[in-house]
């Protein structure tokens, strides 16, 4: 058994008489301490998935499970880490880190929260900037606070939304050899959502394409082989990373290729003729050609 299964999920969102079917066919399986990552264009239902797996969002059909049981709503044993840090500005480095634990863990002492806070905030190498607000920090220094407050919950399912597009390459290129060393010293299952192919295969075990929306689905499973620890600057010379890349992206493609389809409407055109250059008006000097239904014959009768 599995331990996260979707198995033939969909979701459909109406806004007053609109109606869009966002993810349709959903069936995924993932195994403890996998890291899986599902990559699809902007806007295809990659949050709305992360959602369903959350119990932010239920679906309208299928069913998402954690070790066999329905996923019924958000718990404690799935975090989450969002692109925009949601840290609470008014709070330190430690007091955001804090609010999480203290939740999670009500029972332990003063002491040991604080010895489990400090922790992880020397595991993403804040120490320095404890007591510093968010204002205070850049935007890769937030998003490492986003990371230790998340992991400091012990979730057991690790979910991650996009965590390093409002980024620089260069801050990029970083956060996700630092995640990839935490993620070695505990092997947390972790489910990577991205538009990067090249993140998902530098950071995953198995990659996974999403369709483009409406209506999307996911491709099929692509392992990742190549060795770990992984350097991103020497991958982009390595043939394997090449083609898995172009598997990646040749599936995306050809899904959305699939997808195009041809309307055949019947337009109504004004009723417009082109002027007779060969008859003139004869109003003067500056004369022009008239149009055909300008031209009209009338039989008048004199007396």
């Amino acid at each position: 058994m599995a331990f996260l299964e979707i198995k033939d999920a969909s979701k459909t969102y109406t806004t007053g008489k609109t109606r869009t079917e966002v993810l349709t066919d959903i069936n995924l399986e993932i195994n403890e301490g996998e890291f899986v990552a599902i990559v699809g264009y902007s806007g295809a239902g990659k949050s709305t998935l992360i959602n369903l797996i959350t119990g932010l969002v239920k679906t309208d059909t299928g069913s998402v499970l954690l070790e066999g049981k329905p996923v019924t709503g958000p718990g404690p044993d799935r975090g989450i880490i969002f692109q925009n840090y949601s840290l609470l500005p008014w709070l330190s480095v430690f007091e955001n880190i804090a609010l999480a634990v203290d939740q999670i863990f009500p029972d332990w002492t003063a002491a040991k929260r604080r010895e489990h806070i400090e922790s992880y905030i020397a595991m993403v190498k804040l120490t320095p900037a404890r007591d510093k607000r968010p204002h205070e920090l850049s935007g890769g220094m937030r998003q490492r606070v986003s990371v230790a407050r998340t992991l400091a919950m012990n979730p057991r399912i690790l979910l991650m939304d996009e965590p390093f597009g409002a980024l620089d390459a260069l801050t990029r290129g970083t956060l996700q050899q630092e995640t990839l060393q935490i993620w070695e010293a505990d092997k947390k299952t972790v489910v990577l959502i991205t538009n990067d192919p090249d993140e998902a295969i530098l950071m995953a075990d198995r990659v996974i394409p999403l369709t483009a929306g409406p209506r999307a689905t996911l491709g099929p499973s692509i392992p990742i082989t190549l060795p770990r620890p992984r350097n991103r600057a020497e991958l982009n010379e390595n043939y394997d990373f090449k083609q898995i890349r172009a598997e990646v992206i040749d599936y995306l493609l050809k899904a959305t290729d699939r997808r195009k389809s041809s309307i055949t409407k019947a337009l109504v055109l004004p009723d417009i003729e082109p002027e007779d250059v060969n008859k003139r008006r004869f109003l003067g000097p500056k004369s022009r050609p008239v149009r055909r239904s300008e031209i009209k014959q009338e039989t008048v009768e004199t007396t």
